[in-house]
């Protein structure tokens, strides 16, 4: 049975994962003959707040808001970024969204040994990312022995895996500091 304080704590996770994933990222480039352009990132801010929440908050109340979040994108409401519905799981994207597990699992083993520091946040950070996209790039080679559509495989690869797991690490080094200064907030 859940406590009212685990009940908030999944409510407040549930809402900054569907608020984050409508959150693209965008880099502006003023530079670039003067205009007002912007370069979108194929990446929303949904990993680095999964990461957040998971050393805020523990592994369980974690695990049940993503679960919530995907029973809402599956069933629900279309939450996911770029759609959602039953069909959501013959994309892609449903791999790295199920590769959100062994990432909580990864960065909850950093938080409970409580040395969270910047060589380990960093280690456990890339472990933790190179588990997620390992776990959709594994889920869309069974998509594709199964839809027989093998050159799909390398786009698919480039497109989900390869596009966007450096921006995943890059955004590893700001949130790096927004822990610290939580950290530095609760113990004083």
């Amino acid at each position: 049975m859940l406590n009212f304080y685990k009940f908030i704590e999944i409510l407040v996770s549930l809402q900054s994962l569907v608020i984050t994933t409508m959150l693209p990222v965008f880099i502006p480039l003023p530079f670039i003959d003067k205009s007002n352009i912007s370069f979108e990132i194929p990446i929303t801010w949904q990993i680095p707040t999964l990461i957040l929440l998971t050393i805020i908050f523990n592994k369980k109340v974690v695990f049940r808001a993503f679960s919530i979040y995907l029973i809402l994108g599956l069933f629900i409401y279309p939450v996911f970024h770029k759609g959602g519905s039953l069909g959501y799981l013959l994309t892609p994207n449903f791999g790295y969204l199920l590769g959100v597990y062994p990432l909580i699992n990864i960065i909850d083993n950093l938080n409970t040994r409580n040395k969270i520091n910047v060589g380990n946040f960093l280690i456990y950070g890339f472990i933790a990312i190179l588990a997620m996209h390992f776990t959709g790039i594994l889920y869309n080679f069974i998509q594709v022995i199964y839809y027989s559509k093998f050159n799909l495989f390398l786009y698919n690869l480039g497109k989900y895996s390869v596009g966007k797991i450096g921006y995943h690490f890059i955004m590893l080094f700001p949130l790096l500091l927004l822990i610290k200064t939580i950290r530095r907030f609760n113990k004083s």
